[in-house]
C-alpha cells in the first residue's frame, strides 16, 4: 500500500466495501465499525508490511492507523462470566522483526491520541 488510493481500493477488493464508501479516511472508518454487511461474524484483518504502509507520507499512516485503532476499538472483545469472548473485528499488523518496537511505538502513540479524543 504505497499510496493512500492504493489503500483504499486494497480495503475496498478485500472486505467487498460497499457501493456508497466515498474513498475518504472518514468513509474507511465508518465502514471498518459497521461491517454488516459481510457474512462472516468474526473477522481478521491481516496487514502485512505494516512498517511499509505509505511511505513518507505521515499523515496517510496516520490516518489509516487511526481508522484501524478505532475500528479495533469499537469490535474489542468483551469479558463474559464464563470467559472472554473474542471480538468480531481482529486486526494484525506484521512486520520484519527491526520494525516491531518503532511501529509499537508508532501505534502506542496514536491510542494515545484516539483515547482523548
Amino acid at each position: 500500500m504505497r499510496d493512500t488510493d492504493a489503500v483504499f481500493l486494497q480495503f475496498y477488493d478485500a472486505l467487498r466495501l460497499p457501493d456508497w464508501f466515498g474513498w475518504n479516511w472518514n468513509a474507511l472508518s465508518d465502514c471498518l465499525r459497521d461491517l454488516h454487511w459481510l457474512p462472516a461474524d468474526r473477522h481478521v484483518l491481516v496487514i502485512e508490511a505494516a512498517d511499509e504502509v505509505l511511505p513518507g507520507d505521515a499523515s496517510g499512516q496516520h490516518a489509516l492507523f487511526t481508522c484501524l485503532l478505532r475500528a479495533g476499538r469499537r469490535w474489542s472483545y468483551t469479558g463474559k462470566p464464563e470467559g472472554i469472548e473474542l471480538g468480531r473485528l481482529v486486526l494484525v499488523l506484521s512486520c520484519d522483526p527491526a520494525s516491531v518496537a518503532p511501529l509499537t511505538e508508532q501505534l502506542r502513540s496514536y491510542l494515545a491520541e484516539t483515547r482523548s479524543s
